[in-house]
């Protein structure tokens, strides 16, 4: 049995839509049991409120420590300036213990984003996490381009070979595509068939 983690966090929804994608296309592999969880919010509830932050979030809140209770993780993120957001970093700057005792080394990683733009720093989010991920000694999975969402061209649309993406328009008033879900599902799907493949 491979075990997976989708791990997130999403202010407006947009990010959680894609991280039921990704779970449900890893639940689709037989052989794998899926867990879709979130990080902590960090911002104070006056804040958050002051921005209209998405308030019901059914996903149940993660530990640090326990992602060594997994094989694989994808993890979730928006784009803060061409980086993960703040509430990722948070959460990933308490793995030090896990880094000291070589708790995820050869596990699999893989993330996914979305920015308000086109151009709005969506492989560069992707990339650069994959060094928190590298730094773990974890084995890093993007979106191959089997994948025919990453070929569709009639419209607007996220997805590259580092990971899915979406796109929510600078007020976030666009929410993800029918093809930019299709791609979260396809990595859920490709990630759980790899990790059942390794750990399986």
């Amino acid at each position: 049995m491979a075990k997976v983690l989708v791990l997130y966090y999403s202010t407006w929804g947009h990010v959680e839509q894609m991280a039921e994608a990704v779970a449900r296309g890893a639940r689709g592999v037989a052989g794998a049991q899926v867990t879709l969880k979130r990080v902590p919010e960090t911002m104070p509830p006056e804040t958050a409120a002051a921005i209209h932050a998405k308030a019901d979030k059914a996903a149940p809140v993660a530990r640090p420590d326990e992602l060594a209770d997994y094989d694989a993780i994808v993890f979730g993120t928006p784009t803060r300036f061409g980086n993960m957001c703040g509430q990722m970093r948070n959460f990933l700057d308490q793995t030090g213990a896990l880094w000291q005792q070589g708790k995820l080394v050869g596990k699999i990683g893989s993330v996914f984003v979305s920015t308000a733009t086109q151009h709005g720093g969506q492989e560069t989010t992707i990339t650069s996490f994959h060094s928190t991920l590298l730094h773990h000694g974890m084995v890093v999975v993007g979106v191959p381009y089997a994948c025919e969402g990453l070929l569709y061209m009639d419209e607007v649309s996220g997805g590259s070979p580092y990971g899915a993406s979406t796109l929510s328009k600078g007020d976030g008033s666009r929410m993800p595509s029918s093809n930019e879900l299709a791609v979260a599902e396809y990595q859920g799907r490709h990630v759980a068939e790899l990790a059942k493949r390794l750990f399986g």
